[in-house]
This record gives structure tokens, sequence and C-alpha cells, in this order.
């Protein structure tokens, strides 16, 4: 393919570049206002997706590139409808730029305010919301920086760890880093808060941190992180000395885990566990397979959902299914991933959904949604559930399509409510009707 031949998509690339400059995650006043111009088609087209028939996509816009899928299943799939009857409230609103969360106790949530680098306790059963826990880093909140992700000890009860991610000033320019504190027994301060680990090299930069974290099964680590977007930045991804575009693999203390795929490579970073990413904000395990998934940011259209595994290389900026937000082709429009030596993405959105947090329904509160994934969709406007079988996508659905806000993580409690926060500042509490 030619870049002739597309010159043909330029001015339906422009037209749609209010709602794909946002893809990349960019969280800056125009690309606000243009997620607020672009909801009224979005809910629309997306309501219609949902009442077609099995054998409709529910996506009903054109797409954004000329790209084919590598396999029929890896893009567009077939709309569902959920049938259980939901209750959505909004449990809080007023908050800031709600980034991360993760529940702590029953009911009970820390919540990230991304700008303001407050860490908040959320009551989801009568909506009461803390004053500021103290001892929180100091965070660049400029751009897509602040205060990002939050997760507590796989022992928590017994040692009260809390990790969080944020954006850190450091010699050189801003690093994604990872610290760790003890929450009080009064839950009003992080006590003895220190940074375990910072993802060099340090960038003058505001863009693509990445910044999602995981346990795995051994109580160790997951840290997602960006390329941090630049051109100059971006080829980073590929770089093995370099933990810029990577899932890093670290212990609760920041060290490389030992048998991460790269320790034995003099001339790799230890803690990197796969590479070629652009920006990943979503990241769990899928409860059917124990594999673990992640939802990564691409450019105009190309968004990411893969299977992790260690040593992979997925490919950015090398191929991708998504174009510059100029129209331009990457690399030449190269998009099969496979046939240049890399992990073809299991499932890409064209036009974007601009993904950011996630996680599988591992409960039977409502059954039909068992193992599905549901992620926050920052613009479009709405929560994806995507329908898995193995690790081929087989459906998809797009929820509180009306809201028009920007879904920025995505939590299943205990009780096995869907709760998801918002740059808005509202937390959204999804269950079935009558529980």
């Amino acid at each position: 393919m030619t870049k002739v031949s597309w010159s043909k998509l330029m001015l339906s690339a422009m037209l749609m570049s209010v709602l794909t400059l946002a893809a990349c995650g960019n969280d800056d006043t125009a690309d606000e206002k243009s997620t607020e111009d672009s909801d009224a088609v979005t809910e629309e087209s997306a309501d219609e997706g949902t009442e077609e028939s099995a054998n409709e996509s529910a996506e009903s816009q054109p797409k954004v590139t000329e790209f084919e899928p590598a396999f029929p299943e890896q893009t567009r799939a077939p709309a569902v409808k959920t049938e259980t009857e939901i209750e959505t409230e909004v449990v809080v609103e007023g908050l800031g730029v709600s980034w991360g969360m993760v529940e702590f106790e029953p009911n009970r949530l820390l919540v990230t305010q991304r700008d303001a680098a407050e860490l908040l306790i959320v009551n989801l059963e009568d909506g009461a919301v803390s004053d500021p826990i103290k001892g929180t880093p100091e965070v660049n909140n400029e751009d897509q920086g602040g205060l990002l992700d939050v997760a507590v000890a796989p022992d928590f009860d017994e040692t009260r760890l809390v990790f969080m991610t944020f954006a850190q000033d450091v010699e050189g320019g801003t690093v994604t880093a990872v610290g760790k504190g003890v929450l009080s027994e009064d839950e009003a301060s992080l006590e003895n808060f220190e940074v375990i680990f910072q993802a060099t090299p340090a960038y003058e930069g505001t863009l693509h941190y990445g910044g999602r974290i995981i346990f795995d099964e051994d109580g160790n680590l997951f840290l997602t992180t960006g390329e941090r977007s630049d051109d100059e930045s971006r080829d980073r991804a590929q770089d093995l000395d370099a933990y810029l575009g990577k899932v890093i693999h670290i212990t609760q203390d920041g060290e490389p885990v030992e048998s991460n795929p790269f320790v034995e490579d003099e001339k790799a970073l230890d803690g990197i566990y796969s590479y070629g990413h652009r920006n990943i904000q979503g990241i769990d395990y899928n409860p059917a397979t124990g594999d673990l998934w992640i939802v990564e940011f691409g450019p105009q259209a190309g968004d990411e959902l893969n299977i992790i595994k260690p040593g992979n290389n997925y490919g950015w900026p090398i191929v991708s299914y998504g174009i510059e937000y100029t129209g331009e082709l990457i690399n030449d429009g190269v998009s099969e991933h496979e046939a240049q030596g890399f992990i073809e993405p299991r499932y890409y959105w064209d036009p974007t959904s601009a993904p950011s947090g996630m996680a599988f329904y591992d409960n039977d509160a409502i059954p039909e949604w068992e193992n599905n994934l549901f992620i926050g969709g920052l613009a479009p406007s709405y929560v994806v559930r995507v329908v898995i079988e193995g690790d081929t996508i087989v459906g998809e659905e797009r929820l509180l399509t009306d809201e028009g806000e920007r879904f920025r993580d995505i939590l299943v409690t205990e009780d096995g409510a869907l709760i998801a926060i918002t740059d808005g500042g509202k937390v959204y509490k999804m269950s079935a009707a009558g529980e």
C-alpha cells in the first residue's frame, strides 16, 4: 500500500481528529474540549450498535485506516447486549481527576486524585469521602502527570502497605515512579513513604507515563510505562536499556524479579518483562485462563488489547494499526506484526476507544458478565464490555454512553459491583437490579 492511496483518507482523518487526538491519552485543555464536541455522535452510534443483531459490529463509525486485520476476530467484534437488568448510580461526584482505585476493605476504596496528588477513602455504601490522606509524594502534575495508580499489598491486613505510581521530577526530566507507605491505623496518613523504583531514563516531557500496577500470585509487582510520546523518545520502546514503553516486573522493594526474561542479558535492564508498547493504562489477569492482559493507546486508531508473555516484543513504533495524527503513515504503513517478528494484538480498535483502566469481571453476581473484560473509554466516552472465549474476542458492548464522562479506571468489588471513576470526578456503581 502506497502513500498515494492514503491521500484519500486525509479529509476523513482531519474531520475525525477531534475524536482521535484524545486517543493518545492527552489530557490537556484542547483534548478535553474536543472530547465534549464529539460526544453526541459517539453516544448515538454506540446506542445503535447495541441494538443490532449479533452479526453486526458494535462499532458503527467508519474506519480511519485501510489496514486489514491479521485474523477476522482482531477488530470490530459483533455487538452484544447485557440481558440482566442493571442498576446504575453515581455514588460520589465533585472529585478531581480520579485516576486509580483499589478496594482495601469491603465497599471502601482508596482513590487517587491525579492533579491534586491526593489519596482519598471513598465509602460506596453511603458516598462518604475522607479528608486527603497525609504523606503522599510530591508529583509533577503537568498534563498527564500527577498521582496515578494505587494498589494494596496482598497481605495488607497485616502490613497495611499501600503502593502508588506517580510522575516524579528528577535530574534530567520526569520519570514514572513507584513508592510505598504504611496506612496508619487511623487512616489519616501514609507513614514511612519511600520511592522504590524509577522508570529511567528521565525525559523532559509530560505525556505517556503509563503507570498501572498489579500484583502477581507471588506478591511481586507488574508496572506499565509509556514511551513518553514524542518522536525522539518513542523509539526507546524498542530499547532494552530503557524502561520506556515496557511492562516491568519488580519485587515490593523495587528489585527485578529473578525469573525475568532478560536478567542474563548484560545489555538489557533486568526489570523488563515485555517491550514495544506505546502507553499502557490498563492491566489485569484473565480469571478464566490466568493470562496477563493489557490495553494500550494507539496513535490515531490502533488501540491494542494484548496478552503479555515474558520477553515478547509488541512492535511499537515499528508496526501499528493506527496512523499519525497528521494522517501520515507510521513507518510507511507497516501494520502486520507477526510478519515483522512481533506479537499481534488480540484485538484493536479503529477508530479509537482511548482505553484506560480495565478489570476482568471475576465474580458471579452477574453471571452473564463472568470473565468479561471491562475497559474505561476516554474518548469516545463509555465503558467497553469485551466478551472473550479463550484468547479470542467474540463480542463487544458499550455502556454508560449517555454520561459524557471520560472513564479512567474500572474495578470489580467483592460483592460483584462494577465501579468506574472518571476524569470529571464521579464514581459510578453498576450492579444487578434488586441486589
